[in-house]
């Protein structure tokens, strides 16, 4: 049985499809104060509703012994239960360390003791960010995964300290751990059945389509001064079922490896501006919108891309959807979908 925490999710959630179609046992593990209920209803997955810092609650998921494992104990757990909101984390930073950080290290001090009584460590895949890094200078792009980390915001100060409390707790406790730092995770389920619902929406990609279909009147663009081609700033943006696999993939070393700490980006290594992704998904929807200029936010990088040649080396992770043509055809289906059913 494989614990997935934050399931319920974006990221979360596709991972649990491509674990599913790899012929894990799979049980979620979620607040739904971000995710949905309708997606693990999707996914027909066993589910538990809770908070990964109950625990008690771990305790009997880890153990098989709660009723949605159907008596398996927990072999790995994938982490993604977090707040990801970059605005409210500056707002509200004390929220952002309570539920990221502290929480966190419940999980992981429950995961040791059952590792202990078992005499066997629980293997850990952690989701973490580019939002780590903070603002890399010109020269270390494409970023790669030893760049500096100075994060701008409570944010990625709460990722970062929950990578540091991994890599101690590998190195003290022999956990056998894999930290993805991703990127701008974009798409959707190409059966259109999963993909991107955020409320309050912040990614680019939904909002731009949401604009389209006309559940926004405008689009804001912060800032169009930027240094690069068109002004405004460029990301990589990587496909959601693409994050997926390579948590399959990670998840699969560290059960063949059995011990070890190791960290990933992922990323397509190509970076798209803002009137990029504006001008595909023009193309993809056959629809236009209305956008307004405003300034530039505070701590926005003109460019972020990343490297992955690691987790190609390594993971052997090959991204299937590179194109962002298909990454937004496939959002836009979503985002279609889930207006007609909703």
């Amino acid at each position: 049985m494989i614990l997935v925490t934050g399931g319920a999710g974006y990221i979360g959630s596709h991972t649990v499809r491509a674990l599913q179609e790899q012929g894990f046992d799979v049980v979620v593990l979620d607040n739904l104060v971000y995710g949905h209920h309708d997606i693990i209803t999707t996914l027909n997955v066993p589910f538990v509703e809770g908070d990964v810092g109950d625990r008690n609650l771990l305790k009997s998921i880890l153990r098989g012994e709660h009723p949605a494992t159907a008596g398996s104990p927990v072999q790995a757990v994938l982490h993604f239960a977090a707040f990801a909101y970059v605005g409210e984390s500056v707002a509200n930073p004390l929220r952002y360390y309570s539920n990221n950080v502290v929480q966190s290290l419940h999980l992981l001090e429950a995961m040791v003791a059952e590792g202990r009584r078992r005499a066997k460590p629980i293997p850990l895949v952690f989701s973490s960010t580019c939002a780590t890094y903070g603002i890399p200078e010109s020269d270390q792009i494409p970023i790669e995964e030893s760049c500096p980390q100075f994060p701008i915001n409570p944010y990625g100060r709460s990722k970062l300290m929950v990578e540091q409390f991994i890599a101690d707790f590998a190195s003290a406790h022999d956990l056998p751990a894999v930290v993805f730092r991703y990127f701008n995770a974009a798409g959707a389920h190409p059966d259109g059945d999963l993909g991107e619902h955020h409320d309050p929406e912040t990614h680019l990609i939904p909002l731009v389509l949401d604009t389209m279909a006309g559940h926004r009147p405008y689009l804001q663009i912060y800032g169009d001064d930027y240094p690069t081609p068109d002004g405004t700033c460029i990301r990589d943006y990587i496909h959601v079922c693409d994050l997926a696999i390579a948590h399959v993939l990670g998840l699969q070393r560290i059960l063949s490896v059995g011990q070890g700490y190791e960290v990933y980006n992922l990323g397509n290594g190509l970076g798209y501006s803002v009137q990029e992704v504006i001008s595909c998904a023009k193309a993809v929807t056959q629809c236009g919108l209305l956008a307004h200029v405003a300034p530039r936010r505070s701590g926005d990088p003109a460019v972020l891309v990343a490297s992955a040649a690691k987790a190609m080396r390594e993971l052997g992770w090959v991204p299937q959807f590179t194109d962002l043509h298909t990454m937004i055809a496939h959002a836009w289906t979503w985002h279609m979908q889930r207006f007609v059913t909703r």
